[in-house]
């Protein structure tokens, strides 16, 4: 998948990649790289002013600075900044009237804090429309430079250090980390003292190993790139010990608790900061091998990247169960809680927030410039303009680490916490249940299927991973047929999730349920299809979705009284994997069946013929 088929606003840099794919161009790309279309000219030449000397001769022409209103700026930029801010409309403002409406008109009940959740809602579009402008002006252009010129500067080890690097930090940009740190506060340490002890006391360790996990498989996925290894073994290889660990884990009733965290974790890792900015690397260093325009180019990465984060999350809380006991853990919480002194102002909101989000943004940005100018020693090229993204970025994450603390979680965590009202009697709410159990209960699985297929739908990505997928398998997949395999799928694998919660069925099961299935359909389908389908999972893991999907299911964990509220996120994940595969093996078959339909009459006539001869 191209690095922004994850990434809404980047049209062109999808087709490129497509492009480089199936071999077709657009006419306006050939234009562009022939230097045609339309004529451009700076502003500047057109106002400038004439200097003359004492006999009124011309000596030089300066620059005049353009004198406008604030009405007239206001003109200027106003298409600009509201196109952007109804990108992010769109995709939230749905997923937030769909759960309003739910409480308002299924469980009856009113919005807490409405105001509150409507600027914290408000907060999040802001912030993400600052965010994503930033990225695509500040940071990308980091990743595109490096790029392009790391692998002619440097060896080979030296440029997969810099990409495991770059892995690193890039997940510690991520929007949705925040969301997965907050999740730990509504962990109870008596319930789930591992999962506690990973949210809380080794939230940072958490971070830096789901980063270094990433960074692993940038470095697999660019060997890929360079050596042009099929995608296949590579799933198999990465499946079978996190596989293995999983069912370790499972077996130890304690260790148990965590593993819907650790699955979870894969779809955080693949946002709109890590796939762009470690892909562009990637394929900079195969396109630098000559090896650029092969059809692997944007492909693997995503994969890996969900798949490796939880094998070394796995294998973090294996190392905390070796040197620490539950009793441990609840006895040093304890101690804390006694001790605990009244936290300082960055500890508190919206202190917090702001700190948070200009320590995810702030070193990557220093490492991405040390290794320019320390390693390659190159200058960075229209810098104030990369300066203002990189502004607009740390500003966009400190105002969307606002308003997912008051917006996207509160509402998230109120919606899941009433749901169960809707099938079973919950301590408040005299009325509960407020249907039958069978009714409440298809009620709650409905609300879950929709808010999956909504999430989906709204997510910009994944119309550019359905142009791409298109042209990939010469139109035997549809864009259309794509977009509704994958909502598909996540509306499954929310619904299984809540599934999960009301019955407390154990997660490894279905996990292994899920992926087995998964890997029979990917042996009996071919490269292409499966190159979409386990990337297709990517695109369910936006900054949107995540927050809401973890909210919801800790608010309905804590309703229905559940140890903890994780695995939603990775049921939602597995479901388009499957659906995707399913989808390409019926797209192939009808394709071939079409194909013996066509030949069928010709074959008929011909014997015919030979009978009247």
């Amino acid at each position: 998948m191209s690095a922004t088929s994850l990434v809404g606003g980047t049209e062109d840099y999808t087709h490129q990649a497509a492009a480089r794919m199936t071999g077709k161009y657009r006419y306006i790309d050939f234009e562009r790289s022939l230097g045609g279309g339309a004529p451009a000219v700076s502003a500047r030449l057109l106002s400038q002013e004439p200097e003359r000397d004492a006999a009124g001769r011309i000596v030089r022409l300066r620059a005049a600075r353009p004198s406008l209103t604030p009405r007239e700026i206001a003109q200027l930029f106003q298409p600009y900044v509201s196109q952007r801010f109804l990108d992010q409309f769109k995709t939230v403002a749905p997923l937030a009237a769909y759960l309003v409406l739910f409480q308002l008109l299924i469980l009856r009940q009113l919005v807490q804090d409405s105001w509150l959740i409507t600027g914290g809602l408000l907060a999040v579009i802001l912030g993400l429309m600052f965010f994503m402008e930033g990225l695509k002006l500040g940071l990308m252009p980091f990743g595109t430079v490096i790029g392009s010129t790391l692998p002619r500067k440097s060896s080979l080890p030296v440029v997969l250090i810099i990409t495991l690097l770059l892995g690193i930090g890039v997940t510690f940009a991520e929007p949705a980390i925040s969301a997965l740190k907050m999740a730990g506060q509504n962990v109870a340490v008596e319930r789930a003292p591992y999962l506690y002890a990973l949210l809380n006391d080794w939230a940072g360790t958490l971070v830096l190993v789901v980063g270094v996990s990433v960074g692993l498989a940038a470095v697999v996925g660019t060997l890929r790139f360079l050596y042009g290894w099929s995608l296949k073994p590579l799933i198999y290889l990465t499946l079978a010990p996190v596989l293995a660990l999983t069912v370790y884990a499972a077996l130890r009733p304690e260790l148990a608790k965590a593993l819907g965290l650790a699955w979870d974790t894969g779809g955080v890792t693949t946002g709109p900061v890590t796939v762009p900015l470690v892909l562009s690397l990637g394929i900079g260093i195969a396109a630098a091998a000559g090896k650029g325009d092969s059809g692997l180019s944007g492909f693997g990465i995503v994969t890996l990247a969900s798949l490796v984060p939880v094998g070394g999350v796995l294998l973090l809380l294996l190392y905390v169960a070796s040197i620490l006991s539950p009793e441990q853990i609840v006895a040093a919480h304890a101690a804390q809680a006694a001790a605990a002194a009244a936290p300082a102002w960055y500890e508190r909101s919206p202190s917090l927030e702001i700190v948070s989000g200009i320590r995810a943004i702030l070193p990557l940005v220093v490492f991405l410039f040390l290794v320019l100018s320390a390693l390659l020693r190159e200058k960075l090229p229209h810098r104030s303009e990369i300066f203002l993204g990189i502004a607009f970025t740390i500003i966009g994450m400190c105002i969307f680490n606002i308003g997912l603390t008051y917006g996207l979680s509160k509402l998230g965590g109120s919606a899941g916490g009433l749901v169960p009202v809707a099938f079973m009697e919950v301590a408040g709410f005299a009325d509960s249940p407020l249907y039958v159990y069978a009714v409440g209960l298809s009620l709650a699985l409905l609300f879950a299927f929709v808010l999956g297929f909504g999430a989906t739908v709204a997510e910009p990505a994944l119309n550019a991973l359905g142009i791409t997928a298109e042209q990939l398998t010469n139109g035997v997949f549809k864009k259309r047929t794509l977009i509704l395999a994958v909502s598909t799928g996540v509306a499954f694998g929310v619904a299984l999730g809540l599934l999960k919660l009301i019955f407390d069925l154990p997660l490894v099961y279905m996990i292994l349920a899920g992926y087995l299935l998964a890997l029979v359909l990917t042996v009996v389908s071919s490269e292409e299809f499966v190159n979409v389908a386990w990337d297709s999972a990517g695109v369910t893991t936006g900054p949107i979705t995540v927050p809401l999907v973890l909210a919801m299911g800790l608010g309905f964990g804590n309703a229905t009284h559940a140890v903890e509220g994780f695995g939603i996120l990775s049921m939602a994940s597995i479901g388009p994997i499957i659906t995707v595969l399913l989808s390409g093996l019926w797209s192939r078959y009808r394709t071939g069946a079409q194909a013996r339909a066509a030949r069928t009459p010709i074959t008929a006539n011909i014997k015919t013929s030979e009978v009247f001869l």
